[in-house]
């Protein structure tokens, strides 16, 4: 890996650690999600902020862990953010912060200590 992709993934490892931080804080309930605007304003914005940032992994790092981790899905829902954020799904988002971010989490601490 070369030192963009691992200088990106350390900034993708901390917006995962911010979103479990701030689903500690404010619950992993979703109607706490759906009822309050900072909940899921925080959350949205960090999740954009991971897709964003996969969009500038190397094209190398990108095709070598394919397999490992569905890119175009993470860069799709930042396209989403960005396009339709007003039409976005609360569920979606949030059982993406539940479910999918501690997996984008553990693969990136995988990367991370491989390349340590």
């Amino acid at each position: 890996m070369d030192k963009r992709d691992f200088t990106i993934l350390k900034h993708m490892q901390k917006y995962c650690e911010e979103i479990e931080k701030t689903i500690n804080r404010f619950g992993n309930k979703i109607e706490n999600f759906k009822n309050d605007n900072d909940y899921r304003d925080s959350i949205s914005m960090k999740i954009f902020q991971i897709g964003e940032l996969a969009n500038h992994l190397t094209d190398e790092y990108l095709e070598m862990t394919k397999n490992e981790i569905n890119w175009n899905a993470i860069r799709g829902m930042r396209n989403r953010f960005a396009h339709g954020y007003g039409k976005m799904d609360t569920d979606k988002i949030f059982n993406t912060a539940i479910e999918d971010i501690p997996v984008i989490k553990t693969f990136i601490e995988k990367e991370l200590n491989k390349n340590n």
